[in-house]
């Protein structure tokens, strides 16, 4: 079925290492509307490819799990094979069971205050869930972004089984834009977020700041040793709005990122480096600057979420409409990005791995910038290769 952000120049403030970029575009461009070792990255839920994946691959949907989903943003799975789907604009948090799709709230987030691109963002589990059963989620509050953990019960009523907010890290800029969201634990068992400059380009070049960042702590909120500077959360800087967060089979973290009017962004990251935002966007080759592993225009991305299967990453665009795989070679794509589903479920906001040649896609029609159609919005599962 058929469907149909701003150029600013700032100056660079100081970089924290050497060589940034990301979330959805302003709605007024006429665009569619104290730490502990931790070691070494090794992916989790993902199996290694021997060989770089071949050059074309395929998307085959194998069911949608449910329907009628309001402005869904974060998706996470529970051990028990059941998804936690979070709602942005009415800060509640969904359990669908991924057999029946059937669906129960489990509660509300206290404190979420949506607005444009704000409200209850990323959502994951911690990966001492089966004795902690703490489920995270990144929000936007009349002040902040933040990131807190919650106490998940299924045993009390439906809408009831959400305890009350235990905050591990606050003073995330906020704005009606921007606001970055995703959260996933890493192979280290750290937990990341990424964030966005919330339309103050300025903030992705300052290091004292969260905003246009991605961050790296323990569970509790704190930093973790190997960051680039020890008191600090900040893992990487010069990011413009960044909602794709996923590590390959090598434990390789890569990030999606939405550029500006010109390029979108994937990102491989590393400490400490600068990914140029918003001294430049896209491939700039410029002394400082990492350039991205590969650009998409902003009609054909604005990306969203990122997941890693079957020795591609598979990336999800708002905007373009369409699923993006990149098959990778170690550091660099070994081919082409190829698109999949362009223009038939609309806008796509999350993509999660869920073991093998399995994913989960998350549409984003509802969100106020898309064109709903009957069923919006959905939770879809993929087979992939």
């Amino acid at each position: 079925m058929q469907r149909s952000a701003v150029t600013a120049v700032c100056a660079a403030a100081a970089l924290l290492v050497a060589t940034g970029c990301s979330s959805d575009r302003a709605p007024d461009l006429g665009r569619s509307p104290a730490s502990s070792p931790a070691a070494a990255p090794s992916s989790e839920g993902v199996t290694a490819s021997p060989s770089p994946p071949p050059a074309k691959g395929s998307v085959k949907v194998a069911a949608t799990l449910t329907e009628g989903l309001a402005s869904p943003w974060g998706l996470a799975a529970l051990p028990d094979g059941g998804l936690l789907v979070s709602s942005r604009d009415e800060g509640t948090i969904t359990r669908v069971d991924a057999e029946s799709g059937k669906r129960t709230v489990i509660g509300s987030v206290p404190g979420v205050a949506a607005a444009g691109e704000g409200g209850l963002l990323g959502i994951a589990v911690s990966r001492s869930y089966a004795s902690d059963r703490l489920v995270y989620a990144y929000f936007t509050t009349e002040s902040d972004n933040r990131v807190a953990r919650m106490l998940y019960d299924p045993k009390k009523p439906a809408g009831q089984q959400l305890g009350a907010p235990d905050t591990v890290l606050r003073g995330i800029p906020k704005g009606t834009i921007h606001n970055g969201g995703r959260i996933a634990f890493g192979p280290d068992g750290m937990l990341y977020a990424g964030t966005g400059e919330a339309g103050d380009t300025g903030l992705s070049q300052d290091p004292k700041s969260l905003g246009g960042k991605i961050l790296r702590m323990t569970p509790d909120g704190q930093p973790v040793h190997g960051n680039p500077s020890a008191d600090s959360v900040v893992y990487s800087l010069g990011h413009r709005n960044v909602q794709g967060l996923a590590w390959d089979a090598e434990g390789r973290l890569w990030a999606a990122e939405f550029g500006q009017n010109t390029w979108d962004e994937l990102n491989l990251i590393e400490p400490g480096k600068n990914y140029g935002w918003p001294v430049v966007e896209g491939r700039a080759d410029r002394a400082g600057y990492v350039d991205p592993v590969a650009q998409w225009r902003t009609d054909e991305a604005s990306p969203s979420g990122l997941a890693y299967a079957e020795g591609s990453l598979w990336m999800a665009g708002l905007r373009g409409e369409r699923l993006w795989r990149i098959p990778l070679a170690g550091r660099e794509s070994a081919a082409a990005p190829e698109a999949f589903l362009k223009d038939e479920y609309g806008r796509l906001r999350t993509v999660l791995a869920a073991g093998g040649d399995r994913l989960w896609l998350v549409s984003s029609n509802m969100d106020g910038r898309g064109t709903p159609s009957a069923g919006d919005d959905r939770i879809i599962r993929l087979t992939v290769g």
